[in-house]
Formats: C-alpha cells, sequence, structure tokens
C-alpha cells in the first residue's frame, strides 16, 4: 500500500498542466495501478482563492496524480478513486485537517456533479461550518489578489508607455565645399 520509487518525475506544459515523464506505479492491498508516462495532469486542482492554504501540489502530489489517473481513466468508481486518494495522503503523511479538506473537497466535487438542488442545499447546510471557517480568509485573499492585479496592470501599463523604440540616429550629411 504505497508508491513505488521515488517521486514523480514530470515536465511542464504550460501554467496549469504538467505530463508525467516516467510510470508512476502505486500500490494498493489486491491492486496495482500505473500512471502511464505521458499522462497529463494538473496536480491538486485547487481554486486560486484557496492556493494560500492548500498549494497544487506538495506532499500529496503522487495522491493527486494517482486520483487524476483514476478518474480519468475509469479504472475504479468515482468512490473508489476519492477513497483511493484519501487513503493515499494518510499513507503519505498529509496532516489530518488538511487530508479532511482536500478528500471532502474532492468527494463534494464528485457527488454535486449532476446533484439535484435539494441535493445541493443538503450539502450546503451540512458544510456550513466548513464554508465559515474558509469564507473570511478567502475573501481576504481574493480582494489582495484583484488588488494585486491591479497594481500589476498598473506597472504593466506604465512599462509600456515610458517604452521607448531605439530609432538609429539620423546619419550626418556632408556639406559641399
Amino acid at each position: 500500500m504505497t508508491f513505488v520509487g521515488g517521486g514523480p518525475v514530470v515536465e511542464e506544459l504550460d501554467a496549469k498542466f504538467w505530463r508525467v515523464t516516467e510510470p508512476l506505479v502505486y500500490r494498493g492491498d489486491t491492486e496495482e495501478f500505473v500512471i502511464p508516462a505521458g499522462f497529463r495532469t494538473d496536480f491538486a486542482s485547487v481554486p486560486r482563492p484557496f492556493v494560500w492554504l492548500i498549494p497544487r501540489y506538495g506532499l500529496y502530489t503522487r495522491a493527486a496524480i494517482l486520483h487524476d489517473y483514476l478518474r480519468s481513466s475509469d479504472a475504479v468508481s468515482v468512490a473508489d478513486a476519492d477513497g483511493l486518494f484519501r487513503r493515499c495522503l494518510r499513507e503519505l503523511g498529509v496532516s489530518v485537517p488538511r487530508r479532511w479538506m482536500m478528500w471532502s473537497a474532492v468527494r463534494a466535487g464528485s457527488r454535486l456533479r449532476g446533484a439535484s438542488a435539494r441535493d445541493i442545499v443538503r450539502f450546503v447546510v451540512t458544510a456550513a461550518p466548513s464554508v465559515f471557517f474558509l469564507a473570511v480568509p478567502a475573501a481576504v485573499v481574493t480582494v489582495f489578489l484583484a488588488l494585486f492585479w491591479m497594481v500589476e496592470l498598473a506597472f504593466w501599463a506604465g512599462g509600456r508607455l515610458a517604452q521607448r523604440t531605439d530609432a538609429p540616429p539620423p546619419e550626418p550629411q556632408m556639406k559641399a565645399a
């Protein structure tokens, strides 16, 4: 019940996606899952306002890659993929609060996909304590991200306005004597 070998070997494709360049192997109780070289992942799919709390990669990167693979390959059911994700988080030594938040988010995403309005309301009422716990910091982070983007835009615009083109100096003209 562990990953075989060291950490994942990946290459960056763009700002969001990575490609596994060497197979990543997870041995469970009864099954072995091999994420093939060439598999595309985004690591942990964390909404931007929460990246300060749970970065997109870390101790749990291999678990996130395995979960992405299991969800895309239909090797196991959605519930089993989510359960394996939680078990991998525990095996990798992810702390209980972080593990719970990550698994809850993954499970909520799986359960709410195609859910009825009644199921969504039931989930929101059940998840209210977590939402309350995260709402204030997420709002603060979102406000300051927006502020940072505005400052970045202002500096970019100022740089574009101040940018000079280096035109060649005019050639000297010779006067006839």
